[in-house]
């Protein structure tokens, strides 16, 4: 009788997480690059165990081939069996079937233990970038230490790069309208310019516990998403800044590069969409539509 209500309880749990992964929207073109946002998730706790299982369930109908984090991804101790807890263990079914993650380095972060960490695919770097496919390229910085060398690493990087779409992804938000934090000025005068300079189209962080799109500024798209395991409910302030916002729930974000064509998806830790949308790339000018 035991093992008759236990094949029960898992049948119903299996046709939930399938009914679940039916909801994502994102076209899944063929040769696409697909991958998923995550940010500030590393507490080890019941949210963030609730959006890793989300996130796996996603995988089922969208297999997305690897997961961008924008940092604090270890809060508290950095012992072994702290990346166990913390990242291993929630993410083992995507760990197990060969998604890689590819960590930036948030306030909380200890970059001696990270950085080295295999399966942060860092390489020793507190900044460095990677190409999955050919048009497409992502650079990793290390927003808690802007120096000179960094910059010019940026520069050099942005300016050799033949690919069409270029993501910069940190932690701390150079626009936000956090009540908490809000925008970092100093990073903002720092960074936009070889921004707009060099074509990035998207910037990705996190640090405020809460998942926002800003309004395009100087053409470049700007996503906040920082509560796939924090959260600070009900921080998003009133500015002109937002496009949309969600500080009610834990969420994370998938996407999809297509030719011109940036299609995403924001899921709740209750499978609820929270956002999605499409960045159309242009030769000057980049558009952003949305679903409401």
């Amino acid at each position: 009788m035991r093992k008759t209500n236990a094949i029960a309880v898992i049948t119903i749990l299996a046709a939930a997480m399938f009914s679940y992964a039916q909801n994502i929207q994102l076209p899944m073109k063929k040769d696409s690059v697909k991958f998923a946002v995550i940010g500030d998730n590393g507490t080890g706790d019941k949210p963030e165990y609730q959006i890793a299982d989300k996130l796996t369930a996603a995988h089922q109908k969208f297999p997305f081939d690897f997961v961008v984090m924008m940092g604090d991804n270890l809060y508290g101790g950095e012992a072994p069996k702290d990346f166990g807890q913390k990242f291993e263990k929630p993410y083992k079914a995507l760990l197990d079937i060969g998604v890689k993650f590819h960590a930036t380095l948030g306030n909380h972060d200890d970059p001696s233990r990270q950085i080295s960490y295999e399966k942060f695919n860092m390489g020793g770097k507190h900044y460095y970038s990677f190409k999955p496919k050919d048009g497409v390229r992502f650079f990793s910085l290390d927003s808690n230490y802007m120096d000179k060398k960094q910059l010019d690493w940026l520069e050099n990087e942005l300016k050799a790069s033949g690919s069409e779409w270029k993501l910069v992804y940190f932690h701390h938000p150079i626009y936000s309208s956090g009540e908490k934090h809000g925008s970092n000025l100093e990073l903002r005068t720092t960074l936009e310019p070889l921004f707009v300079k060099y074509g990035v189209d998207v910037v990705l962080t996190g640090h405020e516990h809460f998942y926002e799109r800003i309004k395009p500024q100087k053409g470049i798209n700007y996503f906040i998403v920082g509560s796939s395991g924090q959260l600070r409910e009900g921080n998003i302030g009133k500015t002109e800044l937002t496009a949309k916002g969600f500080d009610r729930d834990n969420a994370f974000m998938l996407a999809e590069i297509s030719g011109d064509d940036m299609f995403f998806q924001v899921i709740s830790r209750k499978g609820e969409t929270v956002d999605s949308g499409n960045i159309k790339r242009a030769e000057k000018i980049k558009k952003i539509t949305t679903s409401r």
